[in-house]
């Protein structure tokens, strides 16, 4: 009977010290599959947040270029209802809009893990930049004709650097280092026995025949030969 129970008890207290190694594991990989399903990580998050920034900054420059210049309402007609290219900032704003929602649409909305939208998004800023300096008359315009290509052109650079440089790289190896955990608590109940019953365990009956009075009749012949003889 004691050995039923000591059995009992190192089989319990096996499963128990496995179970407690085992919490940790579990707890990381239960934490990471919730976070890949309900958000977005947090580098990704910094650049969503940058080009929000892209696009904010850039209208807030072209609201100030517009108010110094003759004001919001004159210049909104001028360079919005008779668009001018060779002389409107209007279309460096609709540049930054474009760059914003192509950009959420992609690594926000649709979590993609691949540079080919920031590189379409960075190609079309660079060259719509490039050819609008050269041809039209904004750097006769003052300095806002310097200041909002060359900020859209950086801003635009930026981005680039922060996807190519910090997101895909460190989501690639945050699940690098987490798919052998994943793996492992995937293996881990296949480790470990399943529920013991009580029927694998037993204590032979005791036997009667190794009693205290035939022990001492087998240490005393005589004693054992007068009781068979009355």
């Amino acid at each position: 009977m004691d050995s039923r129970c000591s059995s009992i008890d190192s089989q319990q207290i096996t499963r128990a010290v496995g179970s407690v190694n085992t919490a940790p594991l579990s707890a990381r990989v239960e934490s990471y599959e919730v976070g890949e399903k309900k958000c977005i990580s947090d580098v990704r998050r910094t650049f969503c947040l940058f080009v929000t920034f892209d696009l904010l900054f850039i209208t807030l420059l072209w609201i100030i270029e517009l108010n110094v210049n003759g004001g919001i309402a004159v210049q909104l007609e001028k360079e919005v209802l008779h668009y001018d290219y060779h002389a409107s900032f209007f279309d460096i704003f609709l540049l930054a809009v474009f760059r914003f929602a192509a950009l959420i649409l992609a690594y926000a909305v649709c979590k993609l893990r691949h540079w080919w939208a920031i590189a379409i998004t960075t190609l079309v800023s660079c060259v719509f930049l490039i050819v609008k300096v050269i041809v039209s008359r904004l750097l006769s315009q003052g300095a806002f004709g310097y200041l909002l290509p060359i900020i859209s052109f950086v801003l635009a650079w930026i981005e680039t650097w922060l996807l190519d440089f910090k997101v895909l790289p460190q989501e690639a190896e945050e699940e690098t280092r987490y798919q052998p955990i994943v793996d492992n608590s995937e293996r881990a109940p296949l480790m470990y026995p399943g529920p013991l019953s009580d029927g694998q365990f037993y204590s032979p009956p005791e036997s009667v025949a190794d009693s205290d009075e035939d022990l001492d009749d087998k240490h005393d012949p005589e004693k054992g030969l007068i009781q068979q003889v009355t």
